[in-house]
């Protein structure tokens, strides 16, 4: 017996040898929680199902889900206390092309339009049978969500692909989100689901798409409107008793409910340590719970949905570019890459491990911020450490962190600066901070935040070359002026116009800087959460190098290498391949057509 074998306690019986001998012949190293020189019952047999699925989030609970619906007996282990993963947290934006949501809106989408745009965004970085499967098994996976759970999705009216003018994209959108859920259909769970990112305001209902004209309530009628909405909706669900949920919160709350009604247990505080090999196959999962590692077995596979590995330093410091870390992203906490290092230690190949679901941030001292409409809004621009412009900055997030990393060492463009004017702060909500309103203090002690009543004293608190600064400044309100910023090309895509202003003419992405005091916000390469993962096929099996499936394993989410390669086609690119592929897994383990 191997020392790795006799630490983790695991001779005995026969099911205990048939571990250690499928463990050791795959590389595995069994696990690491059981004490050293336990006896076989000290890794007690905690049930037997026909799937084991890992990981409570849009990918887990979809493939669960699934899996039930099939007729199969599922499990679904979660490593938080709390339910929903990173898709609780989240605006739950979904992008699947074609889905009946807005096809019955009257969306133009079509098959040839989805396959087209798809294969422009994502290049050769992705397998054309995986891209085919995600675009023929969306739509489905939809209508099979709704028709087994209480969740109804809304389009995201107007909020553009984020690459409208290649072939197939779609300058209004394809992107879906959950509609208005009652929490008070989860009963106890409710306490349950992973909190969001960021609370809604007491009193209101808000959906993803109302952020927009939210943070131009100050000066747009139709920012009032859609306040107003949001209230009226707020009123309504008080007036009947309800809890509302919207974004993520809706997402995760509607899925758990279809787990309850299809007879899934969810086993909450539960960690995956190992995976369980037997015969040469996945045949479960060495988990923890109530603080005792115990064997949960699978008879038709397992299937992975536990996250990326955001939280997980190491692994960030081996896979990704610096400067990276653990405190810039607003991936759960819990996402350590559990998932993927299991599946790695049974010679699964990995891909887009350099990657992550990107986007600008603030460091504030609570959590970070993920910058959407405040670096995009007329009046903002972002400079480097030269105190010079190097990117469009109302491009698709992703991109715009990816220029972060193309930096020069001479200089850099981390951290970079949003630098904006009173004029902006007097008209457009910043986070949840409304306009005119000063920031907490604890953004300027904290060094994320600063102010100054000319550009020469904000460029000395923030380090730059003060003439450099007054000169960008010059170069981008003359742009600004003219409608036109031939410099980064910002307006020139239908995607820039999203997060903006329609009463800035000529050009609503573009404003000029006069008005002091003015500000800086300190920008770092923020995320949503790791996209590299096990690399999985068409089916969603995972894959050795050599390009043979290990047997009884799947994967889903950010567990796996996303679909979308190093690109991201629109909002909800996270979610919306993370539930089809965990729809996939499901029904290729049912055997299902």
């Amino acid at each position: 017996m191997t020392t790795s074998a006799k630490s983790a306690g695991l001779a005995g019986s026969p099911s205990r040898r048939r571990l250690l001998a499928g463990a050791a012949g795959a590389g595995l190293a069994v696990a690491p929680g059981v004490r050293q020189g336990a006896r076989a019952a000290d890794l007690p047999l905690l049930g037997t199902y026909d799937v084991v699925v890992i990981g409570s989030g849009a990918a887990g609970m979809t493939a669960a889900l699934t899996a039930a619906r099939q007729g199969l007996s599922c499990v679904v282990v979660e490593k938080a206390a709390t339910f929903g993963g990173s898709a609780a947290r989240s605006g739950a934006g979904i992008w699947v092309p074609n889905n009946p949501v807005i096809l019955a809106a009257g969306v133009p989408d079509t098959p040839a339009k989805a396959a087209a745009y798809l294969a422009a965004v994502v290049g050769p970085d992705v397998p054309v049978d995986r891209q085919r499967a995600f675009l023929a098994h969306g739509p489905a996976m939809i209508s099979f969500v709704m028709a087994h759970s209480p969740l109804r999705f809304r389009w995201m009216e107007g909020y553009s692909d984020y690459y409208p003018e290649l072939p197939g994209g779609l300058p209004n959108g394809r992107s879906i989100e959950p509609d208005q859920l009652d929490g008070n259909l989860l009963g106890a769970e409710l306490a349950r689901l992973n909190p969001p990112y960021l609370d809604v305001p007491a009193g209101l209902v808000v959906f993803s798409a109302d952020y927009k004209w939210l943070a131009l309530t100050a000066v747009s009628a139709k920012g009032v409107a859609v306040a107003a909405e949001c209230l009226a909706r707020g009123t309504k669900a008080a007036a009947l008793g309800q809890k509302p949920l919207t974004m993520g919160q809706s997402l995760a709350a509607g899925l758990r409910l279809g787990l309850r009604a299809a007879r899934v247990p969810v086993w909450l505080g539960t960690p995956l340590t190992e995976l369980y090999v037997e015969g040469g196959a996945v045949s479960g999962a060495v988990v923890t719970r109530d603080g005792t590692p115990g064997l949960v077995r699978a008879r038709r596979g397992v299937i992975v949905g536990s996250g990326g590995f955001e939280h997980n330093a190491a692994m960030r410091e081996r896979y990704q570019r610096q400067p990276i870390g653990t405190d810039w992203t607003v991936g759960a906490k819990e996402n350590t890459g559990d998932g993927i290092r299991a599946g790695e230690r049974l010679g699964a190949a990995l891909d887009l491990m350099d990657d992550a679901w990107w986007g600008p941030a603030i460091p504030l001292p609570d959590q970070p911020y993920f910058c959407l409409a405040e670096r995009t809004l007329p009046g903002g621009l972002l400079v480097n450490a030269a105190g010079r412009r190097f990117v469009n900055e109302a491009a698709p997030y992703s991109d715009v962190v990816h220029t972060m990393y193309e930096r020069n060492p001479t200089d850099p463009d981390i951290p970079a600066w949003l630098i904006t004017d009173q004029n902006y702060r007097n008209r457009y909500l910043f986070k949840d901070v409304a306009p005119t309103f000063p920031f907490p203090d604890d953004w300027y002690t904290s060094g994320a935040a600063h102010k100054a009543w000319t550009l020469d004293a904000l460029a000395t608190a923030i380090g730059v070359p003060a003439a450099a600064l007054r000169a960008t400044v010059d170069r981008f309100n003359s742009l600004a002026l003219h409608g036109k910023d031939t410099d980064f090309q910002r307006g020139d895509s239908a995607y820039d116009h999203y997060y903006t202003d329609p009463a800035i003419l000529p050009n609503s992405c573009l404003a000029p800087l006069w008005l002091p005091p003015y500000h800086a916000f300190r920008i770092v390469p923020g995320d949503l959460g790791t996209k590299g993962g096990l690399r999985t096929d068409a089916r969603a099996r995972v894959l050795r190098p050599d390009g043979s499936v290990i047997p009884g394993l799947y994967a889903a989410g950010n567990a796996s290498a996303a679909v979308m390669g190093h690109s991201y086609a629109g909002a909800g690119s996270t979610i919306g391949p993370a539930m089809t592929f965990g729809y996939i897994a499901a029904r290729d383990i049912a055997g299902a057509s």
